[in-house]
């Protein structure tokens, strides 16, 4: 494993008790950083800070935290804040696939919990904590899209138009914050076999895998090492980017 120097920095990882989140959250530990997890799941967030490899900077932390409401994320916020003294980097990688199913029998319903908890979740932390970054003069936000953002996969119209929107709010927030020394970026993966695919159907897995040129899945240590770089000082010059981990998947 190459080594990121991320010793001293306060991380936020959403979604950080399993799958990407929780692969983040060790890659950044690891690195010397101190992790706060935010999830719904308070249990799972206060066993998987527990699970993360202990660093100098203090023990790891969690909050239960929704990130679709607008208080709970900023009650989140004040409290890491105030505990850590600062947020150095922020990973919103809490998300939900949604049915799959075509447009026209697609419920508003579910529509709305997709966008609610993939693209306003996501604008909601980016918001609270790039405020505290600004303070600070520094940071790292790392938002987590999806290839499926770019190609807008058959029979998931929620998760596409949610992750092509992430992409979208990334690029502004890059351009807002470039004479900063704040960087957002955000990266777009191809599948990655975590408990998400618990919300798909086998049809829609065997497509996502037959897209990637690679022939297999990504793997969640994979993720990770991409935005552990992209959490650090060396990722100086790239703002409003948007990088891929797609397996040979993306075109452009």
């Amino acid at each position: 494993m190459n080594q990121i120097d991320l010793k001293g920095r306060s991380a936020v990882v959403t979604g950080g008790a399993a799958g990407i989140g929780f692969a983040i959250a060790q890659r950044f530990a690891q690195s010397g950083a101190r992790v706060t997890i935010w999830d719904l799941d308070a249990a799972a967030a206060q066993a998987a800070a527990a699970r993360l490899p202990a660093v100098p900077a203090g023990a790891h932390a969690h909050q239960a935290v929704d990130v679709a409401d607008e208080a709970s994320v900023d009650a989140a916020t004040r409290a890491t804040v105030s505990a850590a003294g600062r947020i150095d980097i922020l990973v919103c990688s809490a998300g939900v696939a949604g049915p799959n199913m075509p447009v026209a029998e697609y419920s508003v319903a579910d529509w709305r919990k997709v966008i609610d908890i993939n693209l306003t979740g996501t604008f909601l932390c980016d918001r609270a904590v790039v405020r505290d970054m600004l303070k600070n003069d520094y940071g790292r936000i790392i938002n987590i899209a999806s290839i499926a953002g770019k190609d807008g996969n058959p029979n998931a119209s929620a998760y596409s138009a949610s992750k092509a929107a992430v992409i979208g709010l990334t690029k502004s927030l890059g351009k807002e914050t470039a004479r900063t020394g704040i960087r957002v970026n955000c990266i777009t993966p191809a599948a990655v076999r975590t408990a998400i695919f618990d919300q798909m159907t086998q049809e829609h897995i065997g497509f996502m895998l037959s897209k990637i040129p690679m022939g297999r899945f990504g793997l969640v240590e994979e993720i990770a090492a991409m935005v552990a770089w992209l959490a650090s000082e060396d990722c100086a010059f790239s703002t409003g980017a948007v990088f891929d981990l797609s397996g040979g998947r993306a075109v452009y």
